[in-house]
């Protein structure tokens, strides 16, 4: 093997096992946070998704008792109300397809995606983690399990975003 060759496969190894590092490392972000819906903070200018649960979008309305009614911002309400200006913590150790840190988040001692899901605000999504929850929600018959709903991911599916 000639030097270039060397050097240049040292420098795709480190290059590789640095990409390797970021990927697996663990975020934490902490501080005031806004509330951008249901299942999404903003945190010190970073996006940050709640893991485990999907909630309705801002725009989506579900219905009770025969009515719409905008769930997408009830959700956003609910979580201002669970944060109630109490200092957020997140912990991340993946990104989702927008490059947002998907994070277990607490206010205070509060699980907010526990808490979103629990209240039915949210749904429980990929792995389950609160299913629990969600069936407590359902059983009784809180936020959207209160009447009739579109899946979120449904409902994005069918509503995409315009660039």
């Amino acid at each position: 093997m000639r030097p270039l060759d060397i050097t240049l496969a040292v420098l795709i190894l480190a290059g590789l096992a640095a990409v390797t590092g970021l990927l697996g490392r663990n975020e934490e972000l902490a501080g005031p946070a806004t509330v951008i819906d249901g299942d999404t903070l903003d945190i010190a200018g970073i996006h940050v998704r709640l893991a485990g649960i999907d909630a309705p979008e801002l725009k989506q309305q579900c219905v009770r008792r025969n009515r719409p009614w905008p769930c997408g911002e009830a959700a956003r309400r609910a979580l201002e109300e669970a944060i109630g200006g109490a200092r957020v913590s997140c912990a991340s150790s993946e990104r989702d397809v927008y490059g947002r840190p998907v994070a277990r988040c607490r206010a205070g001692t509060l699980d907010l995606a526990d808490h979103m899901v629990r209240e039915g605000y949210a749904l429980a999504y990929r792995g389950r983690d609160y299913a629990g929850a969600e069936a407590e929600a359902r059983a009784g018959r809180r936020g959207v399990w209160s009447g009739t709903f579109e899946p979120p991911a449904e409902w994005r599916a069918a509503h995409p975003r315009r660039s």
